[in-house]
């Protein structure tokens, strides 16, 4: 390597750490502003002309955002509409309305791998408290359990929706990293769903059989279980066989969903990416049929559907009213802003690595010291989203590291790419996540058992998605 590599690669190293503390320091920098300022000080370091550099800045933020920013804004909506109807609730209580005590850690993980599909992981978790703490406070009632049963159905919980959060699209960090590894999104999220599985099943209810004995005394604050679990919204009792009628939500009153509708709602955009896969592995180009599916199949076009189909569901099946709905849509953007603001600021620091010359140091030296692009990947993402406190930190800086890797992308490669990637920027959260301290107060733990439950299981998640993609990676 030349000197203006090294050169390269010391801007690259600087920018990071520069990056970390902006964020970090007592100034708190919101992290969009600190991936502008550091992407100008990159692009001004490494000798990028003043008057392109701008235009970098411009195209890498603008593209990012053209490619992810309507899909994941059409994706909060959905998941919103399908809070709102009543899908959620349907689905989740129909799995686990006559189940044994012992399927239930594994129903519920189930129902938040169904839930986590459409939506952020705060999110479904606080769509799944009532379930969770209803169902735990029967258990409770029963006795017979080892440890605590909210832990024995929380974890599975956790796990199942950090997994899709981190590591499918149409989630926010893996269509961004989809987007700059330009990776075929068909197949990443068949790579992702074979990854996924096995992570969800050790890391949740495996996982929480070992651990809840070892946490019998986690139990949330009673009046915080009386909110999300009151009388009016308990389940079937445990193993009673008695069961929750499809579609009803308290006694007396129906949500108007039934069960099938309820999935229905949440699969559409993922069915419709795979049938776009699927048409372009087996029909010919000049087929009606494959244009017409490979269309419905892009991710703009299949949240639309789901969208459309799930504001359906909402109007004519829960009853809500039309200013409800728009109210609660509006609301829901909210909650994105910042994340559309930092995946925008990460595409323009992308895009200035790789205008500057920086992405061709990287593929150089990583070249030279012959590293597994994958475990690369994952490493840069860990460490950033550990050191920033923001996955989506850093799923969109890994990103532009990587990308020049890989080169045109596309292919099994870049499919397990982007999984390691968000596997990476699971892991190690901790208390500068907002997802720590969700998990910590909804369960009345100390810093000690969120870091058993939480910090761990999400470790769990992100080492077994790289492992998962590592393996995977032998037939590439």
């Amino acid at each position: 390597m030349t000197a203006h590599t090294w050169w390269l690669l010391l801007i690259l190293t600087v920018a990071i750490a520069a990056l970390i503390y902006l964020i970090n320091s007592r100034l708190r920098v919101h992290p969009f502003v600190a991936l502008i300022l550091v992407s100008v000080g990159t692009g001004i370091a490494a000798g990028e002309p003043a008057a392109k550099l701008a235009g970098s800045i411009e195209e890498g933020a603008g593209g990012t955002l053209g490619d992810v920013g309507v899909t994941l804004a059409l994706g909060a909506m959905l998941g919103r509409l399908l809070s709102d109807s009543g899908a959620t609730d349907t689905i989740a209580r129909a799995l686990v309305a006559r189940a044994e005590p012992r399927r239930l850690p594994w129903l519920v993980g189930a129902a938040a791998f169904v839930i986590g599909v459409p939506m952020f992981f705060e999110v479904g978790l606080i769509v799944l408290l009532p379930l969770i703490f209803s169902v735990a406070r029967r258990m409770e009632s029963h006795g017979g359990t080892k440890g605590s049963p909210y832990v024995l159905l929380g974890v599975p919980a956790i796990a199942s929706l950090s997994t899709l959060h981190g590591m499918l699209p149409p989630h926010p960090g893996p269509l961004t990293a989809m987007t700059g590894l330009h990776a075929d999104l068909g197949l990443t999220l068949g790579v992702g769903i074979v990854c996924a599985v096995p992570t969800v099943i050790l890391a949740g209810p495996v996982y929480a059989r070992w651990i809840a004995p070892r946490l019998p005394d986690v139990a949330p604050d009673a009046a915080l279980v009386a909110q999300f679990a009151g009388a009016e919204r308990q389940p079937a009792a445990v193993g009673s066989g008695s069961g929750v009628q499809a579609g009803t939500d308290t006694p007396g009153r129906r949500t108007g969903v039934p069960t099938g509708l309820a999935v229905a709602a949440v699969l559409v955009p993922v069915v419709l990416m795979l049938l776009r896969t699927l048409a372009e592995t087996v029909l010919d180009e000049s087929s009606g049929l494959g244009a017409a599916l490979v269309f419905a199949g892009e991710p703009l076009v299949a949240m639309l559907a789901g969208f459309v189909f799930a504001f359906g569901v909402t109007i004519f099946g829960s009853g809500r009213s039309g200013d409800e709905t728009r109210a609660s849509l509006t609301d829901s953007l909210k909650s994105i802003a910042a994340i559309l603001l930092i995946i925008g600021g990460g595409g323009a620091f992308k895009q200035v690595l790789q205008d500057s010359g920086v992405g061709d140091a990287i593929a150089s030296a990583a070249e030279g010291a012959h590293i597994n692009v994958i475990l690369l990947g994952w490493l840069i993402a860990l460490l950033l989203s550990l050191t920033t406190g923001s996955a989506t930190v850093g799923i969109v800086s890994a990103t532009g590291i990587v990308a020049p890797l890989i080169g045109d992308g596309g292919g099994l490669e870049a499919s397990l790419l982007v999984v390691a990637i968000g596997a990476g920027s699971l892991g190690l959260n901790y208390v500068n996540h907002a997802g720590f301290w969700l998990v910590k107060e909804s369960f009345g733990m100390d810093l000690s058992q969120a870091t058993k439950t939480q910090t761990v299981v999400q470790t769990l998640v992100s080492v077994l998605g790289l492992a998962m993609a590592l393996l995977l990676s032998v037939f590439a």
